[in-house]
């Protein structure tokens, strides 16, 4: 399977799946991170020239084959105990914050391996390049904010449960009234988390925009690596408390789905962790070990 290809069926597959708020977070941030961190895919954003593009395909190659060769047999054993948690039908809160951790430090190593890429590349852009990705960047958030923000609270609250069940059926199959009781609750809980989130993401491209501004300069390196690599810095407190919030509500509902699974359910979830780690466990690179 090339590279792009589990890339992207990973990302959907995680963020369909029954922990893809918690569980899934180690895997997924561990890919999507390749794409998106800087954003990764800034042809998304940008029109590079065809010197940077046969460029970034080569380092974007290096990356995902040292993402395999080195992170991913860890999944393996990792996709193992999920399994076991979902046959258990229980799940503390101390085992779902562990497999949070898991999911930060898969993404800390990400950052810090392309970090020399990024530099490198954003370094290289062009005055009309970095006016294009501004331009991008601030449409970017406008399409995020008339979606996620301007419907009303109650109408984000449904959209959000809404999109959650479609995400699960595909894992669980057919959920049961007490489970979407337990989705809306937990989009409840989230409350104004949508704005919240998008200024947060706003704040982190206007850094990344005011440290392209002085890219030819010293600093530069250091910008990037903490943009990349210590993101935290940069949270204001209204984002810090929410995300703490989200987490312990996103754990808070993983636990409820997995109690009322029933039998079927669990069985299903365990049929598709099978297939995923038999798509991961058959990479050629992982058999170049």
């Amino acid at each position: 399977m090339a590279f792009s290809a589990v890339r992207r069926w990973w990302l959907v597959a995680c963020l369909g799946g029954l922990l893809a708020m918690a569980g899934c977070t180690r895997m997924d941030l561990a890919y999507r991170n390749l794409d998106v961190l800087i954003p990764w895919t800034l042809d998304d954003y940008l029109d590079m020239n065809r010197e940077q593009k046969a460029w970034f395909e080569e380092r974007l190659a290096d990356h995902l084959r040292w993402h395999c060769q080195t992170q991913l047999p860890g999944y393996l054993p990792w996709l193992d105990r999920l399994r076991n948690l979902a046959m258990a039908q229980q799940v503390s809160d101390e085992e779902l914050q562990a497999l949070t951790r898991e999911g930060e430090q898969a993404a800390e190593e990400v950052a810090r391996q392309i970090t020399p890429s990024a530099v490198e590349l954003l370094q290289g852009l062009n005055e009309d390049q970095v006016r294009s990705l501004r331009e991008a960047l601030a449409q970017d958030i406008a399409k995020r904010r008339k979606e996620l923000v301007t419907p009303a609270l109650a109408e984000q609250v449904q959209t959000r449960a809404n999109n959650m069940h479609k995400r699960l059926l595909p894992w669980l199959g057919e959920l049961h009234a007490d489970q979407d009781a337990a989705i809306l609750r937990w989009s409840q809980q989230l409350g104004d988390h949508n704005s919240v989130a998008l200024a947060n993401r706003e704040q982190w491209q206007q850094a990344l925009l005011a440290a392209l501004a002085q890219r030819s300069q010293p600093a530069f390196e250091g910008q990037i690596a903490q943009l990349l690599q210590h993101r935290q810095t940069l949270w204001s407190d209204a984002y810090r408390a929410d995300r703490t919030r989200a987490q312990a509500a996103a754990r808070r509902l993983t636990a409820e789905l997995l109690q009322l699974s029933d039998a079927g359910q669990r069985q299903r979830f365990v049929e598709q962790l099978d297939t995923l780690r038999g798509r991961f466990a058959t990479l050629r690179c992982l058999k170049k070990q």
